[in-house]
Formats: structure tokens, C-alpha cells, sequence
């Protein structure tokens, strides 16, 4: 299974992407984490279901200096990411 995740808030500059790859290679989930230019942070990962409910517990709280204000999700087939990145 695949989560796209669409962060909003403080969100960048505020070291979530490496949280965030922390967590989910913790989890063995494969994907991303990107900024995108207009100040939110897009979050693809594959996985166990279950490992994807609970990256997106975290990615609502993100890392001490984090303010997220909303998260958007969207479920589709996994395509076979490998590893877990950030661009």
C-alpha cells in the first residue's frame, strides 16, 4: 500500500524531513520526504498498512520544532519504492 501525505504548517527548516526518514526506515516503509516550493512537505511512503498508520500518527505531531496544521492523505497501490529518501 502507498501513503501520499501533504504536511502544512512549520514544517520546513525544522529538520521533519530526516524525522520523518528516521521513523519510517524504523518502520522499513520505502519513499520520501520533499519540500515543495510553496512551504509544505510531501511524504510518500509503501508499506504495511499498519506501518502506515503510524507514520501518519507521527507525521500529525512531527518533530519538537514542527507546527503542523493539516495533513492530507491519499491511499493508491504500492509501485515498488526501494529505501526511503529526502529531497
Amino acid at each position: 500500500m502507498r501513503l501520499t501525505a501533504l504536511i502544512t504548517g512549520t514544517v520546513q527548516g525544522v529538520g521533519y524531513r530526516r524525522y520523518v526518514q528516521r521513523y519510517a526506515r524504523d518502520l522499513g516503509l520505502h519513499g520520501y520526504a520533499e519540500n515543495l516550493t510553496d512551504g509544505r512537505v510531501e511524504v510518500v511512503a509503501e508499506g504495511h498498512e499498519q506501518d502506515l498508520e503510524r507514520l501518519l500518527h507521527w507525521l500529525h505531531r512531527g518533530p519538537p520544532h514542527a507546527r503542523v496544521q493539516n495533513v492530507q492523505t491519499e491511499y493508491s497501490a504500492a509501485t515498488g519504492l526501494r529505501d526511503f529518501h529526502v529531497y
